[in-house]
C-alpha cells in the first residue's frame, strides 16, 4: 500500500475576516508541519484574494481551496463564480457537494457531478463531499446513499475520475453537532468508499485520499486519523481557531 500524505483542510464556511487570515498564517509560518501534512485553507470567496497574497508572503505551502463553484464557464449567471475565476485568485482545490450545498440548498448529485467535471477540466483539484443523514443511517441506507452520490460522478466522469481528486466523507448528522462519528463508524464508511473506487481501479483506490468531516476537534482527531482508510479531515468550527487547527494538523502526523 502506498503511503498517502494526510490532508487537513479548513472550511471557514461563511465566517472569518482578514484578521483571522493573518492569525492563521502567523500560526503556521515557518512550521515543519508542511513536510508531513498537506494543509488546506478554504475561506469565503471575498477573502480568497487576500489569503493568496498572505500565503505568498508567509506560508506558500498552504493549499487554497474554494468552498463551492458554478458548473458553468461564464455567462448571465448573477452571483455565480466559475472555476477560472477561482484559479485567477490562486485557488488550487474546490469542494464539490458539501453537505450544506446538498441538504440546505438542494443541490443534486447530478449537479455536483457536473461541478466535479468542470473543476478537473479547469485544472482545479476537486474534493467530492459525500455523506448520509441521520434518518438514512437509522434506516440502514447509509451505504446506498454513498453509492448514489459516488456513482453520479462516475457515470458522468468515467471510472478513472478519482485519479488526482479527493473524497470527503461527511455524515450530515455529525457536522456542527459536536457528536462526531466514532472512529469505527467513520472507518467503515471510508473503507466502503475506497472499495467502490477499487472496483474500478485498484491503483487509484490505493492512492486516493479520503477525508473525514464532522465535529473533528483536537481531542478526537488522532483517534479518527489513526484509522487505516482515513487520510485526514475536513475541519469546520475548529478551523476558526488557528491553534486548534494546528493541533489537528499535528494529530495527522501520526498516521
Amino acid at each position: 500500500m502506498t503511503k498517502r500524505k494526510p490532508v487537513v483542510a479548513a472550511n471557514w464556511k461563511m465566517n472569518g475576516d482578514r484578521r483571522l487570515v493573518d492569525d492563521l498564517m502567523n500560526t503556521f509560518q515557518g512550521s515543519a508541519i508542511f513536510q508531513q501534512v498537506e494543509v488546506v485553507l478554504s475561506t469565503p470567496a471575498t477573502l480568497l484574494d487576500y489569503s493568496q497574497q498572505q500565503r505568498q508572503n508567509a506560508c506558500p505551502e498552504i493549499v487554497l481551496a474554494a468552498q463551492n463553484m458554478s458548473h458553468l464557464d461564464s455567462g448571465a449567471h448573477t452571483g455565480e463564480l466559475s472555476a477560472q475565476m477561482f484559479k485567477e485568485v490562486g485557488c488550487d482545490w474546490v469542494y464539490c457537494g458539501h453537505s450544506e450545498r446538498r441538504h440546505v440548498y438542494g443541490e443534486s448529485s447530478k449537479l455536483t457531478a457536473k461541478k466535479f467535471v468542470q473543476a478537473k477540466e479547469a485544472g482545479l483539484v476537486p474534493v467530492l463531499c459525500v455523506g448520509e443523514t441521520e434518518e438514512e443511517r437509522q434506516k440502514g441506507k447509509a451505504f446506498s446513499r454513498l453509492t448514489s452520490q459516488i456513482e453520479a460522478v462516475i457515470n458522468l466522469a468515467g471510472k478513472d475520475c478519482f485519479e488526482g481528486a479527493l473524497v470527503a466523507y461527511e455524515p450530515v448528522w455529525a457536522i456542527g453537532t459536536g457528536n462526531p462519528a466514532t472512529p469505527e463508524i467513520a472507518q467503515e464508511a471510508h473503507k466502503f468508499i475506497r472499495g467502490m473506487i477499487a472496483a474500478m481501479c485498484a491503483e487509484t483506490a490505493d492512492s486516493v485520499r479520503i477525508l473525514y468531516g464532522g465535529s473533528v476537534k483536537p481531542e478526537n482527531a488522532q483517534a479518527l486519523f489513526s484509522q487505516p482508510d482515513i487520510d485526514g479531515g475536513l475541519i469546520g468550527g475548529a478551523a476558526l481557531k488557528p491553534e486548534q487547527f494546528m493541533s489537528i494538523c499535528q494529530a495527522a502526523v501520526g498516521q
